[in-house]
């Protein structure tokens, strides 16, 4: 039994199942992960291409974000493609709910206070 291996695995998940893993509880199966991979989140046009590319998917061809709103989305979700997208939402809802057209600084700076709010 020992001269094959029986099963073959393979874990996905957030950043916070690595951390879990590293815990001495799950030390056996730490010790037998023989290969870890870790996306990193996405560089600042990287972000602003995903939230171009989510915007062509729903019609939009135009620039809805501008780049100082781009840059703050980016700069606190550290490109992480969940929270870009609960920011973006939210700096939507914040343009929406002044009447602007465009998601400005002030708009992405409500979202931040909004998702980081305890």
């Amino acid at each position: 039994m020992d001269s094959v291996a029986p099963f073959a695995g393979l874990l996905l998940g957030q950043p916070t199942l690595r951390r879990r893993i590293k815990l001495g509880s799950f030390a056996a199966l730490d010790q037998r992960i023989m290969l870890r991979y870790a996306l990193p989140g996405m560089t600042e046009v990287e972000t602003r291409n995903y939230l171009s590319h989510h915007l062509k998917l729903v019609g939009r061809s135009d620039q809805l974000f501008s780049d100082d709103a781009t840059a703050l989305i980016h700069q606190t979700s550290r490109g992480l493609p969940r929270a870009v997208n609960n920011l973006a939402l939210q700096a939507l809802v914040a343009t929406f709910a002044t009447n602007k057209t465009i998601v400005d600084e002030s708009a992405a700076r409500a979202a931040v206070t909004e998702v980081t709010a305890e």
